[in-house]
Formats: structure tokens, sequence, C-alpha cells
């Protein structure tokens, strides 16, 4: 009986999701870092975790209107540090094809490594299907991103078709798993011997670690080619990008009312329910904060009962009561998105599309608090970086009556670490 290599790799990729899901559950924790004072641990899931501590170039401002001591977001243009790889114009000597599966912060990584991939072998990249949580259920690249923009930002890098030719599509490809955040070694040992034998190549991305540090690499033209990728080529198509500038500004009204701060929060009830934070052993570790934890902590490092917070929650569960109780102006996309545009995002089941909006939103708020480790938080803060942005505070215990909000900065902005560092400058 014939196997479709398509089963093959959602098999790849749901035995994938599961080991990345049990790593989280293992190792992402709380850990002290002083007296009184502990972390949250995001190293296992390749998260940089939050040391409580800035870097002495660090520029700290004075308090703010909100009431909060925060570092000052530089006020220069961020530039690249990588120009654009050079023409690449050639006879494609095959095909990379490839499917977006498990969310838009995977999305990212699917495409920087499909695309890398497909420069260095010399091959035709397709563009990919976005398949959904549920089997059977997928659309079209275009049916969520912007076509137009992802195929120009890669004009003379990497070529890009909409379809494979009829003669290459009635083959069967070669599966390849790859590692996230591909590297030459691997492409040169694995991949390359493949494609030279079938020049059909069918990848799989396996995210063992979500690692989006910063890490050396001798080609320079795959670096900017990852950076082209990473930062430039994946957007979402006009329309879904303004429905997410509608909930921004509707949460920035709101702000200019009270202390003008919107605080976007990525603390998802549903994690939490399936019991992924747990404590283990004598000392307190834990992978993400339960809403009242995260109440302390806005409060202990000074926000105001008038700040304006958005939860990367679609609807209102009684566990976010407790937020609401102390900062009343609490939303979720629910209570903020236009009703014209609920079908669509909310009631399609289609979680892929809510989540989109919630990345844009974060990535664009003037304060980012990650509740949750993992690849969204990367993925946010270096858009974040890119943009200039570099308010993120990651939750911590604080057992004294006060703390400042700058001392729980995230080490990917104070330490500089996130790859994006290498990209911008």
């Amino acid at each position: 009986m014939a196997v479709d290599p398509r089963q093959v790799v959602a098999g790849f990729l749901t035995l994938s999701m599961f080991v990345m899901l049990g790593n989280m559950i293992k190792h992402d924790h709380f850990t002290p870092v002083g007296a009184g004072q502990e972390e949250l641990g995001l190293e296992a899931t390749g998260i940089e975790s939050n040391e409580i501590k800035i870097a002495d170039t660090t520029e700290m401002t004075k308090v703010n209107k909100a009431g909060v001591d925060l570092p000052k977001e530089t006020a220069e243009e961020i530039r690249p540090c990588w120009s654009k790889p050079r023409s690449n114009v050639q006879e494609s000597k095959g095909f990379v094809t490839f499917s977006l599966t498990m969310g838009p912060e995977y999305h990212i990584s699917q495409i920087t490594d499909a695309v890398v991939i497909a420069r260095y072998l010399g091959a035709t990249l397709v563009l990919p299907e976005i398949r959904g949580n549920e089997l059977g259920k997928r659309r079209k690249f275009e049916d969520m991103y912007d076509v137009d923009k992802f195929m120009t930002s890669l004009d003379g890098v990497v070529k890009v078709v909409h379809s494979l030719p009829n003669a290459v599509s009635s083959k069967k490809p070669a599966v390849v798993r790859v590692p996230n955040r591909v590297t030459e070694e691997f492409i040169t040992g694995t991949i390359e011997p493949i494609f030279q034998r079938n020049n059909y190549l069918r990848l799989a991305t396996i995210f063992s670690s979500v690692s989006l540090k910063q890490k050396e690499s001798g080609n320079k033209d795959l670096d900017s080619t990852a950076c082209l990728a990473m930062f430039s080529g994946l957007q979402l198509k006009p329309e879904f990008s303004a429905v997410a500038k509608h909930m921004l500004d509707k949460l920035k009204e709101i702000s200019e009312k009270s202390d003008g701060m919107v605080i976007a929060i990525d603390l998802q009830t549903e994690l939490l329910e399936k019991k992924i934070c747990k404590t283990n052993g004598g000392a307190r570790r834990r992978g993400c904060y339960y809403p009242q934890e995260v109440v302390h902590f806005l409060k202990k490092v000074g926000f105001s009962a008038d700040t304006t917070i958005y939860l990367t929650e679609t609807w209102w569960h009684k566990s976010l009561d407790t937020l609401k109780e102390a900062f009343p102006n609490t939303y979720t996309k629910d209570d903020i998105m236009p009703a014209a545009n609920k079908g669509e995002f909310l009631k399609s089941g289609d979680s892929y599309l809510a989540r989109a909006l919630d990345l844009k939103i974060c990535s664009e708020s003037d304060v980012f608090v990650p509740a949750i480790p993992g690849l969204f938080y990367g993925h946010v803060a270096g858009k974040r970086i890119a943009a200039g942005l570099t308010n993120i505070i990651v939750p911590a215990p604080v057992s004294s009556s006060s703390a400042l909000a700058s001392e729980f900065v995230s080490t990917y902005v104070s330490k500089k670490s996130h790859l994006a560092y290498s990209c911008y400058c």
C-alpha cells in the first residue's frame, strides 16, 4: 500500500510537537537568582532566562507616566546589519516544498529554514500550504499571508513559485527532517547528498529546540538570507494586519484616558488548565505564571490600576477575574475586536488567525510581558528588538514590598543575546 509523503511529514511534525511539549513540561521553571528573588527559567525551550539584573550599558529613564521605571528605548533608527544577499539568478537545480504548521510563531522559523536551504541548494521554493491543528484542515499561503510581499522580498535571492510543475508533482519527494535553525553543516552533510539523488525535497522542521540566541556562523550569505527571511519576508495580508491595527488603536485610545500605556501579556489559561506549570522538589520551579501571580508581579513593580492590559486570550475565562479586579482595563480579543471580524477570527475554529493577531499586537504594544515561555516569546522579542521596542518585562516572584520593573528586563535585551541583534544594530 502506497504511503503519501505528506502523511509521513504530518507524523513527524506531530511527534515533534509532543516532544517539544514534553520538554517544556519537564524543564521550564523558575530558578532562584538571589535572596528573595527568582527568575522565570526558559532555557529548556531555548528561550533565555531572565536574570534579575540589567546590562551596565542600559540607559534608564525617570519614572514614566504610569509610575513604572523602564529602560529607555532607543530613539535612533534601527538599521539592518546585513545587506540583501547577492542576486543568485541561475537555472533551478530542483524543488523544495514544505508546510506551515503549529501556529504563526512556528511559521516564521519554518519559512526561514526553507529559504536558507533553497538558497544554499540553488533550488526553487514552492509556496507552502498552511495546515491546521485538525487533520485535513488546510489553507493556501495567500489566505493568511501577503504573498506579493513575500515573493518580492526574495526576488533575486530564491526563486519562488506557486506550485510544482506537473512533471514533478507526479513524483514522490524525498522527505527530510530538518532541525530548527538549520546549519550549513547539516545542509552539506545531510540535505545536499539527498538532493543530489532526488532533486524534489519535502522538508519537515523539527522543534527539539527553539533557541533564538545568537550563534556563530562562517557563512555571511546564509546569515543574511536568514535575517531577510525572518524579519522581512513573512507578513500578514493587509486586511488581517488592519484588524490587528484597529485592535491596538482601540487599546491605545483607552489607555490615553488613564496612564497612556498598553501592556500585552501572553497568558493562556488552556495551558494552565492542563497543568503545564508544575512545582517540583523543594525549590519552586515553574514554566509559566498564573493570573494571580501576574497580578502580584505587576503591582509590585509599580503598574497602576489604570493600566490598559491586552491578554492573548480569545474569550474571557473565570480564572482571569483576578486580573480584571486589579486592572479593570483588561481585555481579550473578544472584547476589542470589531464584531464584523469575529466570525472569521474567533468563531471559525482556526486558532492560527487569532494567534497571528496576538503576535502582531504583542510586537507593537508599549510593554510585552511573557507569562509563558516558548517560541512565541522569542519571535515577539525579535520583532520588538528590530523595531526598537525593547520594553520586555519577564515576571518573577517579588518577596519585597516593591521592586523596579527595570530589574526584570528580558535578558534577550539586557544581554543582547537574541539573534535579532546580529541582524539589526
